[in-house]
Formats: C-alpha cells, sequence, structure tokens
C-alpha cells in the first residue's frame, strides 16, 4: 500500500510554511482529516494498521485516542480490532479521561494517535491512562513524522522523541519532513508567513 499517493489523492499532504502542534515550522504538512473523511479509505487504512497489530499478537482491550486529532483513527482502529474506543481531551491545559469513560486496573490500551510527531500528546493521554490502572500496550498512528522508530523499521529515534523505546509504535509509513524552530526557520527569514493547519489554535 502507497500511503503517500493515499495522502496525495486525498489532498492530505499539503506544501506551504505550517505551524505544527510543536510550534516548530515545517513547508510540508499532513492532515489526515482530510484522508479520514472518505470512510472507505478510514476503513482501508485502519483495516491495514489493525492487521499489523494483530500479527504482533499483542493482546488488546481498548484503543484510546488524544482528542481531537486522533478521535477518528482511534475509533477506526477499536473497530477493526474489535475493541472499546475511548478518547482523552485537553481541559484547563492538561489530559483528562471525561464523558463516563472508564478504564479497569490491568486494562490494555493502545494509544492511536493520526499522526505521532514527538509523541508528546501520546505520552500525555498514557500517563492519564496509567495513573488510572490501566497498562499501555501499545502506540499507534497512520503516520509517523520520523522522530520515533516504528515496528517494521531500522530508524533511530531522534533525541526529540518521547515515546519509550520499550513499547512499539505501529504506523502504515514515515513521513520525514525538514522541521526548523521559529527563529531558524528559512522560510520565515524569507518572508513567508506560516499559517497553522492543525486542529489546535487553528
Amino acid at each position: 500500500m502507497d500511503i503517500e499517493k493515499i495522502y496525495k489523492e486525498a489532498e492530505a499532504l499539503l506544501e506551504g510554511h505550517f505551524i505544527l502542534s510543536s510550534g516548530n515550522h515545517s513547508n510540508r504538512y499532513l492532515q489526515s482529516a482530510k484522508v479520514l473523511e472518505d470512510p472507505k479509505r478510514a476503513t482501508l487504512l485502519a483495516d491495514a494498521l489493525a492487521k499489523m497489530i494483530k500479527d504482533s499478537n499483542i493482546k488488546v482491550d481498548t484503543v484510546c485516542a488524544p482528542a481531537l486529532g486522533g478521535i477518528l483513527a482511534g475509533y477506526e482502529l477499536a473497530r477493526s480490532l474489535d475493541v472499546r474506543s475511548i478518547f482523552v481531551e485537553r481541559k484547563e491545559g492538561g489530559m483528562e479521561l471525561r464523558r463516563g469513560f472508564e478504564v479497569k486496573k490491568g486494562e490494555k490500551i493502545i494509544i492511536c494517535e493520526d499522526i505521532i510527531t514527538t509523541g508528546g500528546s501520546a505520552m500525555e493521554a498514557a500517563r492519564i491512562i496509567e495513573e488510572l490502572g490501566a497498562k499501555v500496550v501499545a502506540f499507534a498512528s497512520l503516520a509517523n513524522r520520523g522522530f520515533c522508530k516504528r515496528e517494521g523499521t531500522n530508524i533511530t529515534p531522534k533525541s526529540e522523541c518521547k515515546l519509550p523505546s520499550d513499547i512499539p509504535l505501529f504506523a502504515l509509513d514515515d513521513f520525514t519532513f525538514s522541521m526548523y524552530t521559529p527563529e531558524e526557520c528559512p522560510l520565515c527569514k524569507k518572508g513567508s508567513i506560516a499559517i497553522k493547519p492543525g486542529s489546535r489554535n487553528s
């Protein structure tokens, strides 16, 4: 499956000058919401991701996604794995499990995002889940920005990766883009104005 081609066909691989959720700048941006707006395409991608997880023989009880961006990907993955789907959401700056969702002690949970960059949001979700007594057995995403090592590849994790090395990351492909701090961004130095197309503060 050519994941980059699927993103391009969905007009979800954008080129320009973007502010990422981390605050850094890039000349390319993945907008997974555009990929997931087509239910057939969402099913295709989630089923491929679920197969990777099933093939690993990891036992999963529930998929938990960080809101907002991960909800659709998490729901579709849960559907394909035939398990429960829940999400955590941001309230007053921190992540919380709300809306009547509960987890049990020892419940095996996958944290699912649409895209993993450094894994910061995924780790926030994981901390909340584990504080409530459940166990995070894996991380998953449709796309991996290449900072963290996903299962089946030999890339070396970058120092910015916040995911633990002893818990697997499953993703369909790596998208390695140039990324700059605002102070070092060559696009800014040329006078270009960055835009923020993501779900947070967009």
